[in-house]
Parts: structure tokens; sequence; C-alpha cells
């Protein structure tokens, strides 16, 4: 999957709700950094360990001016159960009708096991506090993940 954002690009704009049904949008978090990660499907082995590599490291982020948010095309009540389930300390924004997955091109054909079908492509933006994209992550490795993010931006 070619990516059609790249570093330097503004990043899209979104509003939607996350697992408590509280409104998220981008535009919140001006001023701040943004890790936002995209995981294909809540309550899954790989992206259970992405998201609990990013909970696990979660404190050091905050320190390093870090917020983060996770995205899948999964409802709400999926993120809440996956939250509580795992004890997640972030917002996990609930993209059911895959217009935030579209937008940062991450939605696309996989291949699994000698099939394809359409999902989402794991991949984190490192968004600056001017709404910039300043690091694209598309080789996520789930169980060190904060690593890949803290190398890139300390």
């Amino acid at each position: 999957m070619e990516l059609k954002l790249q570093p330097g690009d503004k990043a899209p704009a979104f509003t939607a709700t996350d697992q408590n049904g509280d409104k998220i949008s981008l535009s919140d978090y001006k001023g701040k950094k943004v890790v936002l990660f995209f995981y294909p499907k809540d309550n899954t082995p790989t992206c259970t360990n992405e998201a609990c590599n990013i909970r696990d490291n979660y404190a050091l982020l905050k320190k390093n001016g870090m917020v983060v948010l996770g995205i899948s095309i999964d409802t709400e009540k999926s993120h809440k159960k996956f939250e509580q389930k795992h004890g997640l300390p972030f917002p996990l924004v609930a993209d059911p009708d895959r217009k935030i997955v579209e937008a940062y091109g991450v939605w696309g054909l996989k291949k699994f096991m000698g099939r394809e079908f359409m999902g989402t492509h794991r991949t984190t933006f490192l968004i600056n506090e001017k709404g910039i994209i300043e690091h694209i992550i598309e080789k996520v490795v789930s169980k060190d993940h904060t690593t890949q993010i803290l190398d890139l931006w300390k």
C-alpha cells in the first residue's frame, strides 16, 4: 500500500467519538504532539500487543509532551470493552464509517494467509504542535512500538 500522505503534509482534520461517546477532534490537540495510531481491530493479538505497549509506556510518552489517540473502524462499544479489558488510558476513536482511515490513506487491500480483503493498515502518524505530519511509521513493531515513536520524536 502506498500512502498518499507524506511527512510535511497537514494532517487531515477529523471529528468523531471515542469509547465513552465523547466528541474528539484533531483540532482539540493543536499545540500538542499527537501520536495517532491506526490499528485493524480491537482485542486481536497484534493490536492488543500494540495498545498495551503504548499503555505500559504512556507516562513516558506524556512526559515527552505527547498525547495518544488510537483509531480503528470498530464501534464505541467495542472500544469500551477493549479499554476496560486492558486498562487503556488513552482515547480510542471510533471510525465505523471509515472516513478517518480513508482520509489518512490507511484503508486498503490486505493479504493474510492466502486471502485478500479490505482493511486498515497498521500505521502511526506523529503530528506536531502545528498539525503537520512529521513522521509516519508504516512498519509498526507492535510489542515495541513506543521505542519506535521515541526514537523518532524525543
